[in-house]
């Protein structure tokens, strides 16, 4: 009776996790979607994107019995934000995910341990570890998906501010240097793409220029760009030339991209000393003392 009911929670468990990350990472676009993702990309952005019926029940009992602070909320949405997930839903789903699989994970592993003899201690001890394990994967994966993608944008910054200078020296104004260079990065910098779009469609929609960056340096998290937000911010409220500011910000990015590439080089030779002690002085030992080695062994035991 107790295997059986292993099982059932295991299957249910199981299921459960595998439609929640199908649904949440690999659902299919609505026609809707779709059809405003051909006509223009960018209006995909804001478009309302509601997450499945799916993920909605599944989390609002499990919320009600393990609830979430407002602040832990607030958090938690920013750093869906900051890996890229903008829908007003995402937080829901992912709950749904984390208590999904602190209930599946501990069910799958009290199943093998059943199937194993293990004792009761060991059965209550794995479960407490897989249930540990359901809750932290998620955060895991999220945060590891943000420094990626804070990478990815960080690299595509430089580009950016390259662009900028010549479109804004060019005599193009802010908004419109901003749409231009998002277009031109649409290709390469995918990433950095989406947020500038997302910066003009807010502008275009009736918010400050001001606001826009702000939500710019918000959902990034990167500090080159709230460095640049802030620059912009000032140049635009004193009144000074955007195009010098814009231009000296650039080559001090770009500056501190060499270095920091130099710095990535520089602890390469320091991360490779460690698998060269392990793997290839032993073999040079063993090559340059083996004969040695060899003769005085026949010179003693023979």
């Amino acid at each position: 009776m107790l295997l059986v009911l292993i099982a059932i929670l295991t299957f249910t468990g199981l299921s459960l996790t595998v439609m929640s990350i199908y649904w949440f990472f690999a659902r299919p676009a609505s026609t809707m979607n779709a059809r405003l993702d051909r006509i223009d990309p960018s209006l995909a952005l804001v478009e309302n994107n509601p997450l499945t019926v799916m993920a909605e029940r599944v989390a609002e009992p499990l919320n009600r019995v393990i609830p979430i602070s407002a602040i832990e909320a607030l958090k938690l949405q920013k750093q869906l934000l900051q890996a890229g997930y903008r829908s007003p839903e995402a937080a829901t789903a992912f709950r749904a995910v984390q208590i999904t699989l602190m209930v599946a994970v501990p069910c799958f592993v009290m199943t093998v341990c059943f199937l194993l003899n293990r004792s009761i201690v060991d059965l209550a001890v794995f479960s407490m570890i897989g249930a540990a394990v359901g809750f932290y994967l998620p955060r895991y994966f999220i945060r590891k998906k943000t420094v990626a993608r804070q990478q990815r944008i960080t690299w595509g910054l430089a580009d950016a501010m390259d662009l900028m200078v010549v479109a804004v020296e060019a005599g193009l104004g802010l908004n419109a240097a901003l749409n231009r260079v998002a277009e031109e990065l649409k290709t390469l910098h995918p990433d950095m793409h989406g947020e500038m779009e997302l910066v003009n469609l807010e502008i275009r929609v009736g918010r400050s220029r001001e606001e826009a960056l702000r939500n710019l340096a918000e959902r990034t998290g990167v500090e080159d760009i709230r460095s640049f937000v802030a620059l912009l911010i000032q140049a635009d409220r004193y009144g000074s030339s955007i195009a010098k500011a814009v231009r000296i910000f650039a080559d001090s990015l770009r500056t501190k991209r060499r270095q920091r590439a130099e710095q990535i080089s520089q602890k390469a030779a320091l991360k490779l000393l460690f698998p060269l002690t392990a793997f290839l002085f032993p073999v040079i030992i063993l090559v340059v003392l083996g004969p040695a080695l060899l003769n005085l062994y026949d010179i003693l035991f023979k």
